[in-house]
């Protein structure tokens, strides 16, 4: 019996493996970020001293409501990696 379960079981682990793989290189947050806010604006919207965005909440809705006015249909991680990297590389808020 479980010899039967032995073949399915390995082939679902490669394909678990495959598919997180292919998740992690699949959210590349600088190149959404190079590809679709950049093209719009220059970095100097996130250096600048009157900044709009004054929380983590804050930079996270903003990069949602640009991902919905430029119609990019991104899917929640990639929303937060990008986020995750403007805080990294910009904001440093907390979490």
């Amino acid at each position: 019996m479980i010899q039967r379960f032995m073949p399915s079981l390995a082939l679902a682990s490669l394909l678990t493996v495959s598919l997180g793989a292919q998740a992690e290189e699949a959210i590349d947050a600088q190149a959404l970020v190079d590809r679709n806010c950049t093209s719009c604006h220059g970095t100097e919207v996130y250096t600048r001293d009157e900044r709009r965005v004054e929380s983590f909440d804050a930079l996270h809705s903003q990069v949602r409501m640009c991902e919905q006015n430029l119609e990019l249909t991104w899917f929640d991680d990639q929303i937060d990696a990008v986020t995750t990297l403007l805080n990294r590389e910009y904001y440093n808020f907390a979490p």
